[in-house]
């Protein structure tokens, strides 16, 4: 085989098993609970919550008593911290991509490095200890000032924000959350 044919097959090869381990446990985990977008269950989005529509095809899971709780927890902690309906759209979506709404601890071989929590963040990259970025109200507050970081998040596509602050190997998957997200919190905000 010729050498640049085989190191280009080679190459590919290595960034489709690079791209497995970097997704492994939010795929792994997500194998079978992802269905197609159904219609909105709100239509008051609009321009507040989904300021600039959806982007691309939507997914969307049937959530448990914990994932719940946990969407309860996000809006809570962004209320606690002066944010208002679209900062928890961006906080939902993203747990939702990182961790499908649940609080994931260490996942053994499975786990991207030592990303644990809501929103899989790393003890080695500064977001805090174990203990605290497996406490929602903590991760979302940490993600959140992130968030405020980021100029002009409040009118940046969902995916671009949330990417901002994640610096995601996948930054266009945080976009297929966005209905969801924007429809839990239309539920929940004001309970």
């Amino acid at each position: 085989m010729n050498t640049i044919l085989r190191k280009s097959i080679l190459g590919i090869a290595g960034l489709a098993f690079t791209g497995g381990v970097f997704a492994g446990p939010v795929a792994a985990h997500a194998a079978d609970t992802t269905h197609a977008a159904k219609p909105a269950a709100v239509s008051v989005q609009g321009d507040k919550l989904i300021p600039h529509g959806v982007q691309g095809e939507q997914s969307r899971i049937d959530l448990n008593d914990e994932q719940t709780a946990n969407v309860k927890a996000i809006i809570a902690a962004t209320k606690k911290a002066g944010m208002d309906e679209r900062a928890a759209v961006v906080s939902i979506a993203t747990a939702l991509q990182e961790s499908k709404l649940e609080n994931l601890g260490h996942l053994g071989d499975r786990n991207d490095h030592d990303s644990q929590g809501l929103f899989q963040q790393r003890p080695s990259s500064g977001w805090g200890t174990v203990e605290q970025i497996t406490d929602p109200e903590y991760s979302t507050l940490a993600f959140l000032k992130g968030l405020k970081q980021v100029d002009g998040w409040q009118d940046m596509p969902l995916t671009k924000a949330a990417q901002t602050v994640q610096v995601s190997a996948y930054p266009d998957h945080y976009a297929q959350w966005e209905q969801q997200a924007a429809d839990l919190v239309a539920q929940h905000w004001n309970k």
